[in-house]
C-alpha cells in the first residue's frame, strides 16, 4: 500500500494535519535557509574587513620598512665637512675655511638660497668632492638663546616716580631711533648707538630698560655683564660675539647690559690670567660697540652702579653716546615713588605722603618700596585692615637699619677678608 492510497484513505482532518505539518516543515527549512544564508554574509563581511586590516598593516610595514632602509642609508653615507665661508669669488666659487683647519676653493649646489652665502656663514661639505651641499644655521651657546625675553616687561613710565628727566632722554635715545628714524635722517644726524644708565643701586635703572622694551616691539635681550666671565679662554668673547649676532638677527632690537663694570673695569698693567681674559671679553664688547659693522636697529643700554672704575675705552664717543645719570630721589621724587607704592594699600586716614617722604631722606626708591611693603607687614601682623603712620615709622626705622648693617658687613669684610 502506497502513500497514495493512505491519502485517498486518509479523512479529511487527517490530509489538514499532514499539510500543516508538510507546511512548518518548509518554514523550518526556510528559516535555517535564511540564518545559513545570513551568516554566510557576516562571515564574507567579516573576511572583507579583515582583508582591509592586513592591507593597510601591508602598507603601514611597507612604509616602516622604507624608513628603516632610508635610515641605515643615511647612517651609511659619509659624514659632512663643517666650513666657514671666507670670501665670495664669483658665481660659482668661493672660499670656505674648514672645521679641520685648511681652506678649500669650492663650487656650490645652484638649489641653495645664494643669499645665504655670505662671508661667515656656516656651511656643510662633500667629503669627497667638498662641495657646498647645506647652509647650517648660525652657531649659538644655549645661554645666549635664553638671554632673549619673549614676553615683554610689564614695566611702563607711570610706575617709575622721580626720573622724569631720565625719563624723556632715554625716549630721545632709545626709542625715537627705533619707532621714527626718519625723524634722523632729515636732520642728518645719525643716532646715538647706546647710553649708559649709572648711579646707585635701587635708584631705577633696570626699571627704564624695561620700561623701554615695553614701549617699543623690538626684542628685549638682557644680560648680566658677569655671564660674559668664563672659565675658558675665548668663551668669553664668543658670547659677546653671539649676543650681538642674536641682535642683529631679531632687529629692532635692545641689548640691555646690567652690571657692566664685571667685564669693563679699567685695564692694568699688572693682572692674572683672569684678569686677562675678562680683558679679551672687554676687547670683544669694544669692537662689537665700535660698530665696524653696521648694526641697524639696535639699541644698546649699559647699567652700573661704579662708573668710576669703567675702562675710558668704553666710554668714548662711538660706544656708549650718551650718560645718564640715575641719582637718589629728591624730595619729590619720593613723593611720586611713595604714591606709586601705596597706591592700591589701604592706608589709614591720618597716613601721611608729605611727611613720609621727608622722613625717607637719602633712601632710594628699592628702599622705599621695601618701606611700604615693611608696613604693610607691620599692619598684616596685628591683624588690621589699614596701614598707619606708626606701621610706615616703623618700617623706615628697620630698612634704615637694615642698611647700616649692610654697611657695617661691607667695612668688617673689608677690615678681616
Amino acid at each position: 500500500m502506497n502513500d497514495f492510497d493512505d491519502l485517498e484513505n486518509s479523512s479529511k482532518e487527517e490530509l489538514i494535519e499532514k499539510v500543516e505539518s508538510l507546511q512548518e516543515e518548509i518554514d523550518y527549512i526556510r528559516e535555517e535557509k535564511s540564518k545559513a544564508k545570513s551568516n554566510l554574509m557576516w562571515k564574507v563581511r567579516k573576511l572583507e574587513k579583515d582583508k582591509v586590516l592586513i592591507e593597510n598593516e601591508k602598507i603601514r610595514l611597507e612604509r616602516e620598512a622604507k624608513s628603516l632602509r632610508s635610515e641605515v642609508e643615511r647612517f651609511r653615507s659619509p659624514p659632512l665637512v663643517l666650513a666657514t665661508i671666507t670670501e665670495v669669488l664669483d658665481e660659482n666659487r668661493m672660499t670656505v675655511k674648514s672645521s679641520t683647519g685648511p681652506s678649500f676653493l669650492v663650487n656650490y649646489s645652484k638649489f641653495l638660497d645664494e643669499k645665504l652665502l655670505v662671508p661667515g656663514s656656516r656651511v656643510a661639505l662633500n667629503q669627497q668632492t667638498f662641495g657646498i651641499v647645506e647652509v647650517l644655521p648660525s652657531e649659538k651657546d644655549a645661554n645666549v638663546s635664553g638671554m632673549e625675553i619673549e614676553s615683554k616687561p610689564d614695566v611702563t613710565y607711570e610706575q617709575i616716580g622721580g626720573l622724569d628727566e631720565q625719563i624723556i632722554e632715554v625716549k630721545e635715545t632709545v626709542e625715537l631711533p627705533l619707532k621714527e628714524p626718519e625723524l634722523f635722517e632729515k636732520i642728518g644726524i645719525d643716532p646715538p648707538k647706546g647710553i649708559l644708565l649709572y648711579g646707585p643701586p635701587g635708584t631705577g635703572k633696570t626699571l627704564l630698560a624695561k620700561a623701554v622694551a615695553n614701549e617699543t616691539n623690538a626684542t628685549f635681550i638682557k644680560i648680566v655683564a658677569s655671564e660674559f666671565v668664563k672659565k675658558y679662554i675665548g668663551e668669553g668673547a664668543r658670547l659677546v660675539r653671539e649676543v650681538f649676532e642674536l641682535a642683529k638677527e631679531k632687529a629692532p632690537a635692545i641689548i640691555f647690559i646690567d652690571e657692566l663694570d664685571a667685564v669693563a673695569a679699567k685695564r692694568l698693567k699688572s693682572s692674572t690670567s683672569g684678569d686677562r681674559e675678562v680683558q679679551r671679553t672687554l676687547m670683544q664688547l669694544l669692537a662689537e660697540l665700535d660698530g665696524f659693522e653696521s648694526r641697524g636697529d639696535i639699541g644698546i643700554i649699559g647699567a652700573t652702579n661704579r662708573p668710576d672704575i669703567l675702562d675710558p675705552a668704553l666710554l668714548r664717543p662711538g660706544r656708549f653716546d650718551r650718560f645718564i645719570e640715575v641719582p637718589l630721589p629728591n624730595e619729590e621724587g619720593r613723593k611720586e615713588i611713595l604714591k606709586i607704592h601705596t597706591k592700591r594699600m589701604a592706608l589709614d586716614e591720618e597716613a601721611d605722603i608729605d611727611l613720609l617722604s621727608d622722613l625717607t631722606d637719602g633712601l632710594s626708591g628699592a628702599d622705599l618700596k621695601a618701606v611700604c611693603t615693611e608696613a604693610g607687614m607691620f599692619a598684616i601682623r596685628e591683624k588690621r585692615d589699614r596701614v598707619t603712620v606708626a606701621d610706615f615709622m616703623d618700617a623706615v626705622d628697620k630698612v634704615v637699619d637694615s642698611e647700616h648693617d649692610e654697611e657695617f658687613k661691607k667695612e668688617a669684610g673689608v677690615m678681616f677678608g
